[in-house]
């Protein structure tokens, strides 16, 4: 049994790895298909934005659907198969309108699944070993990040454009499989109880659900979480400010552009060994300490960043201490969370930490955007640390409180 609960693990992470690199294939070309088709670069910004935002709907409405354990199953395996699906269609549009709406269902569904990966990670995991599991899956959907353009990068120059996106629905299937791999090794749960709550009724519950988390203790998560995903600004700034910083003398505007999203990559691949190491810090009890220090890492890469300069070294350690900071962070937010709620709740809790996540980094880039366009760059990311300052200190008063229980 211990072995059938490992390899669901394994599948989880896998589910996580291919998924990220299917989608995120799409996302790196998919702004250059849709100015092909004639679309402009607003209507494209709506289009991430009001998908974005089902993301978050989608996740507090998927959250107390997931505590029942039957259907947190399907809706992990049917979530991830209609993300596969909705987004290497994309491949095959015509109009902008069509992009639109498979877009927001990819990235609905993306927010459904969500919640329900999570609370079946929970169930998967040994609880001594849950930071180590939360940590392998936030490292699979890092590194997707790095393979994903990366692939697309290579394939567009052999395919085109629109085969790429369509094949990136490979990696993605290859994902449903693996995630249908952590279902059926999750169904050995199935004498354990649980609430039995299925779509029918999710929408009458769904404030009963919420309000249930009350005295769980899941609100000393997500203050901290609140204030660092306040503060954590869409990468997007990050390129910007470094592709600016290296533009100059000896260096073009374009090749500065080039180097910039390269060292994008560096903040993914510090990222995915970030989760490993802070998995396992947690399941040593250090949870807290954990999500302290990545908001300093984040704290000083923005500063950083603030400052600017002019070498490319200067930003990758940047890079590399935001990428530190959100291992951290996000790994260390799932654990704590997964660690303080009863299974009855698991899905309604994760549904309230993916709300807060998706909730403060729309916050964290408009605000930091708006900042940078009218005050600039050192104001911008000034505000960013300032949210880190903010979630060091809310994190460091869980840790103390805990000391002094312990005492």
């Amino acid at each position: 049994m211990a072995g059938r609960r490992a390899l669901g693990v394994g599948g989880v992470g896998l589910a996580s790895l291919f998924a990220d690199t299917g989608h995120e294939m799409v996302t790196a070309v998919l702004p250059s298909f849709f100015a092909s088709l004639g679309g402009s670069a607003a209507t494209l910004g709506v289009i991430e934005g009001v998908s974005d935002a089902l993301t978050g709907v989608a996740k507090i409405v998927g959250g107390p659907a997931a505590d029942d354990p039957r259907t947190r199953r399907r809706q992990a395996g049917g979530g991830y198969a209609v993300t596969a699906v909705a987004t290497a269609a994309i491949g095959v549009t015509v109009a902008t309108w069509q992009v639109g709406v498979l877009r927001a269902a990819a990235w609905a569904a993306r927010g459904l699944r969500t919640p329900a990966r999570d609370s079946l990670l929970a169930d998967l995991a040994d609880p001594a070993h849950r930071g180590r599991a939360y940590g392998l899956e936030r490292a699979g959907d890092n590194l997707g990040a790095v393979a994903g353009p990366l692939l697309a990068g290579g394939l567009v120059v052999i395919i085109g454009l629109r085969p790429t996106i369509m094949i990136s629905i490979i990696p993605s299937l290859l994902a449903v499989a693996a995630i249908l791999l952590a279902v059926r090794a999750a169904r050995i749960d199935d004498d354990q109880g649980g609430t039995r709550l299925g779509w029918r009724t999710v929408w009458r519950a769904i404030p009963l659900r919420y309000g249930a988390l009350r005295g769980t203790g899941i609100g000393r998560v997500l203050l901290p979480a609140a204030a660092f995903e306040c503060g954590n600004v869409a990468v997007a700034l990050l390129i910007l400010r470094t592709s600016t910083g290296l533009a100059g003398p000896g260096r073009s505007v374009t090749a500065a552009a080039a180097l910039a999203a390269g060292l994008y990559a560096v903040h993914n691949a510090v990222a995915a060994i970030t989760d490993l190491v802070a998995g396992r810090l947690i399941d040593t009890g250090r949870g807290w300490t954990v999500l302290a220090v990545g908001a300093g890492g984040a704290l000083v890469g923005y500063l950083g960043f603030a400052r600017g300069g002019g070498s490319a070294v200067w930003f990758a350690v940047c890079f590399g201490l935001v990428g530190l900071g959100v291992g951290c962070a996000e790994t260390a937010e799932a654990a704590v969370t997964s660690s303080v709620l009863p299974r009855s709740l698991l899905g309604t809790g994760f549904g309230a930490l993916g709300a807060i996540q998706a909730a403060g980094d729309l916050v964290a880039t408009l605000v930091a955007g708006l900042l940078y366009a009218g005050l600039g760059a050192r104001v911008a990311f000034g505000y960013a640390a300032a949210w880190m300052v903010l979630a060091i200190v809310a994190t460091m008063i869980n840790l103390i409180k805990r000391v002094e229980v312990h005492a």
